[in-house]
């Protein structure tokens, strides 16, 4: 079961697990009804702050593993903290007390480079360092991956988790994060529009295609018990880029977009995150290896929202 699944990174993921274990085998939930894509497999509404129908769900599918991706984003999070904190952690620990009870085989959760904060480490970021989250949706996740290392050590609930960097993906819009930039400048720069961008021109963060986040997550799951040693969470890395450097990579494409800088109260949030991560633990645990760099993403995303695009206009 996938909840959360039509958020930008479980619309993917769901379709992803379609594929390596069938149509029938996987359950897409969400508080939202699904929409293209995912209309096609199973689909049940799911407000995942109210365990009793969490359980009814798991019965009723015989589930044996839970990606559980429903949360509050880190900008969204701070317009309304208490909201943010209730859903974020009243979720997590619904899922890992159904998995206590029913003896679930495996349990995913995404950690964030929002559990960092001021006094972390910048660059290279190491896997066991400094936390002092800033926001609210760091602060739940930080105390999300302690709730995860609890239950495995305390009931062996077998809980895997990725500190996911900044995600960038043409199949879902963003969904409220202080990275969410680096998706809207690409759809702005295809519909001939400029772009404002919410950062500062040299405001650097850890960023990773989708395919890879997707990649990371199943190889992760699928990785076999004994060599995953961390169940807080795993620094993974993709790529580090700025505003100004996606800008300019897509004039390679684009020579005419134009983009300028309005920093918000996201710059204050971005500050306090991370340039580059160290995620020297991940590949050597469970192998991982990014497949994607600037270059390489910004031509995939190009390509694939000039289709979307085609195919609207086509329809229409």
């Amino acid at each position: 079961m996938v909840v959360g699944a039509c958020g930008q990174l479980g619309s993917e993921l769901t379709l992803a697990l379609r594929d390596l274990f069938g149509e029938a085998n996987v359950v897409a939930s969400d508080i939202s009804t699904p929409k293209g894509e995912l209309e096609d497999g199973l689909f049940e509404l799911l407000d995942i702050t109210k365990k009793a129908d969490l359980e009814a769900l798991v019965s009723k599918h015989e589930i044996t593993q839970i990606y559980h991706l429903a949360a509050i984003l880190s900008a969204k999070g701070e317009q309304n903290p208490k909201w943010a904190w209730d859903i974020n952690m009243t979720g997590l620990l619904n899922v890992l007390e159904v998995a206590r009870e029913v003896k679930l085989n495996k349990v995913y959760w995404p950690s964030s480079i929002a559990v960092f904060g001021h006094h972390t480490p910048k660059n290279h970021t190491p896997q066991a360092t400094v936390m002092d989250p800033s926001t609210v949706y760091g602060i739940s996740k930080l105390a999300g991956e302690l709730w995860c290392q609890y239950y495995f050590d305390k009931y062996d609930v077998d809980v895997r988790s990725i500190r996911y960097p900044g995600l960038i993906g043409y199949k879902a819009l963003p969904g409220g994060g202080t990275t969410d930039y680096a998706v809207d400048i690409y759809h702005k720069a295809l519909q001939g529009e400029a772009f404002e961008c919410f950062l500062a021109k040299n405001t650097y963060l850890p960023m990773m295609y989708m395919p890879d986040a997707i990649k990371a997550t199943i190889s992760l799951m699928e990785a076999d018990p004994e060599s995953v040693r961390l169940h807080t969470s795993y620094n993974i890395n993709g790529m580090s880029f700025c505003p100004s450097e996606i800008a300019e990579e897509i004039k390679k494409s684009f020579p005419d977009f134009q983009i300028t800088y309005q920093p918000d109260f996201r710059q204050q949030i971005a500050d306090s995150w991370p340039s580059s991560m160290d995620d020297a633990p991940a590949r050597a645990d469970w192998g991982w290896q990014p497949d994607y760099d600037l270059a390489a993403m910004t031509k995939d995303m190009l390509e694939n929202l000039k289709k979307q695009q085609e195919e609207t206009v086509a329809v229409g």
